[in-house]
């Protein structure tokens, strides 16, 4: 059985708390004054750089520290946070994140500037002494404070007895407490139970510390910030006469061997690091519920559940050939347990697929810091609106999606939206607008970019594209198909090149990951007042529900989520329609395609034919087919490297009797049929 790497399970935590320092940045940089922000990015910090010490990440300590320091001065009040602040520490929170990725490389003097830029935004002596090379070494370097009067506090605390189990290191709180100033420790051991009843796992001594400090009461709560709920804490302010005197003795004499001070015990003596899921409740909960809320979430590695999704394909294919074989047996034995194991896969599949869903907001949070990052690089306003952050997608759809919509974004920033000045000499707000939004449609989650700018200029893309060769001098094209240009290799209107566009790459990276993801790509532009991109993009790359047909001698799968009816169509119907290719259906022409003609199959038609009336957005087309067979569960398998450029297809499957089917690109024949009817309508 294999064990969690306590490091690896680190640096998943830190990834995620840099996450959430960050969102609280980007939200601070609307609201400077909301304490509730401030307090909450300083706990990320203090969270990160408590647990960069305990894992032996020094550097990431040392330098998260400063950051922690520059936030307890805001919420103290001493400075007053400011855009710039902000700007510094997520500068500074990247930093961070390489010092979490690679501790050990040489990052140079990255560090040093900087902390010298968050000392420009906060000012100060702390900021000062962050500055100077050797701050950087360790955190207590840098606690430097004017001269104070010294206040003595006498600490009484004690923890819950699974503490140490679930990750919390009293002997890290007892050494944050001896930074403060000095301190006496004493251990009361009263409560240890007899050797035979002691369980090694659990916690029974508190501590009693005397603490003379310059330091105020908030700086002792900030010590038990992360612990507060789940424990016992007294915090007494004394005389400095009744301090000398003010730890007691043990309430019963502690043996030798357990008598506990932070300065004699190793720090290496540090539990084992567990997810955060493993914190129990609070004190007040019984132990079944506190169990009950530690089991809620589990955290698995994704290549565990794509091994599981393979799997479950598997099973699929397998369940297939049964009812194949149990549909052509008269043994109602074996057609029930057929029955079973069909309805039992289909529920494990739907369990499968919903494993493998997360909602879109995990992809749209990132461009919260691309958004605020270009906005200071182009001195325009920007504000970033996100709509649909629920709906839900696989994960290999997320991840590949990633960096072509970090490419639109760019665009939108660079291409689409104006000046200030020129926005508002047009009679705009200052501000402009990006729209992220997500939306389930049917089988596809529709992802649009839209921003409220200048639009596409139609004449430079047609202007660009003669002059690449793209398109013939006065070459006739729809408006779909000219904006459609801007995807082609090495196509760019910019008219110099930028840190944002201009190089002629980008956008045609864009298409092809989109339609790698068997998605398409839909454009709309109004001069004048901006352009919407829409991405249609399948919800799962895995199993799909799929009707299965036969065209000639061959089976082909149609995505189920983008049929819409099927009609049958009779030869002498078919006869009739040679030449014009349209199909009435309520009142509006529909164009078909004959797959038996696309796909040359030298068969003649089967005398009851049939038409599959397939649709994406708006957008239909029938086609016609020998024979539909049925609803099958398709497990897509990838083409081979040969038949990349075959677009009518985007994948394969295999059926219960060993052959494969052709799964048909709807995306692709949807397109060819509108373009077939467009040429009837000028030919016509």
């Amino acid at each position: 059985m294999s064990t969690l790497d306590p490091v690896a399970v680190f640096r998943t935590e830190a990834a995620e708390c840099l996450e959430a320092i960050e969102a609280g940045l980007l939200d601070l940089t609307h609201q400077l004054d909301n304490k509730d922000l401030v307090d909450a990015v300083f706990r990320g910090l203090h969270t990160l750089k408590g647990s960069g010490a305990m894992f032996g990440f020094e550097a990431l300590a040392a330098f998260t520290h400063h950051c922690e320091t520059a936030f307890d001065r805001v919420r103290k009040g001493e400075v007053a946070a400011t855009s710039e602040l902000v700007a510094a520490v997520l500068a500074a929170q990247d930093h961070m994140r390489a010092l979490v990725d690679q501790p050990d490389a040489d990052h140079g003097d990255i560090g040093h500037r900087l902390l010298a830029q968050l000392q420009a935004a906060v000012g100060g002596k702390e900021a000062a002494a962050a500055a100077a090379p050797a701050a950087v070494a360790t955190p207590a370097a840098v606690r430097e404070t004017p001269a104070k009067k010294k206040n003595s506090w006498r600490i009484r605390f004690s923890l819950p007895a699974n503490s140490m189990a679930n990750g919390t290191n009293p002997l890290g709180l007892l050494d944050e407490l001896r930074d403060l100033g000095e301190c006496t420790v004493r251990a009361n051991t009263s409560a240890i139970p007899p050797l035979d009843a002691l369980a090694p796992t659990e916690l029974h001594i508190s501590w009693d510390v005397t603490l003379t400090s310059e330091q105020d009461r908030s700086a002792i709560d900030d010590v038990f910030i992360f612990v507060l709920d789940d424990m016992e804490l007294s915090v007494e302010e004394i005389s400095g006469q009744a301090a000398a005197t003010a730890a007691p003795v043990e309430e019963k004499a502690a043996p030798a061997s357990v008598a506990v001070s932070a300065a004699a015990v190793s720090p290496t003596a540090v539990p084992e690091f567990r997810p955060v899921e493993a914190v129990p409740a609070k004190r007040e909960a019984p132990a079944a519920v506190s169990q009950a809320k530690a089991a809620e979430n589990v955290r698995v590695p994704a290549e565990r559940l794509d091994e599981l999704m393979d799997r479950v394909g598997e099973l699929v294919i397998a369940q297939s050939r049964l009812s194949q074989l149990a549909s052509a047996s008269t043994d109602i034995a074996l057609r029930s347990v057929s029955e079973e194991i069909e309805r039992l896969s289909g529920e494990l599949r739907d369990t499968m697929m919903v494993l493998r869903m997360v909602p879109v907001a995990t992809l749209f949070s990132r461009f919260r810091r691309l958004v605020h990052d270009l906005a200071r690089e182009t001195g325009k306003v920007i504000e970033l609106v996100t709509e649909g952050e629920s709906t839900e997608v696989d994960k290999t759809v997320i991840e590949r999606l990633a960096d072509p919509l970090v490419h639109l974004v760019r665009n939108s920033i660079d291409h689409g939206l104006e000046t200030p000045a020129d926005r508002l000499a047009s009679g705009k707000t200052e501000a402009g607008t990006v729209t992220l939004s997500a939306r389930q449609a049917g089988g596809e989650v529709i992802i649009s970019i839209k921003d409220d700018g200048r639009g596409i200029n139609r004449e430079r893309v047609r202007a660009k594209a003669e002059s690449s060769g793209l398109i013939q001098p006065g070459q006739p094209l729809s408006d779909s198909e000219l904006l459609q240009l801007i995807f082609a290799p090495g196509f760019s209107t910019a008219a110099a090149i930028t840190n944002l566009s201009g190089r002629g790459v980008g956008m045609d990276v864009v298409k092809k990951t989109v339609e790698a993801l068997r998605g398409a790509i839909d454009i709309v532009s109004v001069p004048g007042q901006g352009s919407e991109v829409s991405l249609r993009i399948p919800l799962t790359l895995a199993i799909i529900d799929g009707l299965l047909v036969r065209v000639g001698s061959g089976r082909y799968v149609i995505p189920l989520s983008a049929v819409e009816e099927c009609l049958e169509l009779s030869l002498e119907e078919d006869l009739r329609s040679r030449g014009r290719s349209f199909i009435s259906l309520r009142d509006s022409l529909v164009p078909f395609l004959r797959l038996r003609d696309l796909f040359r199959t030298g068969t003649k038609p089967d005398v009851h034919q049939k038409v599959v009336v397939i649709s994406t957005g708006t957008e239909r087309v029938g086609l016609v087919v020998d024979q539909i067979i049925g609803d099958h569960q398709t497990v897509i398998k990838s083409m081979s490297k040969l038949h990349n450029n075959v677009a009518t297809f985007s994948g394969a499957t295999i059926l219960g009797d060993g052959s494969v089917a052709l799964i048909l690109d709807v995306g692709h024949l949807v397109a060819a049929g509108q373009q077939q009817e467009a040429q009837l309508r000028v030919a016509g």
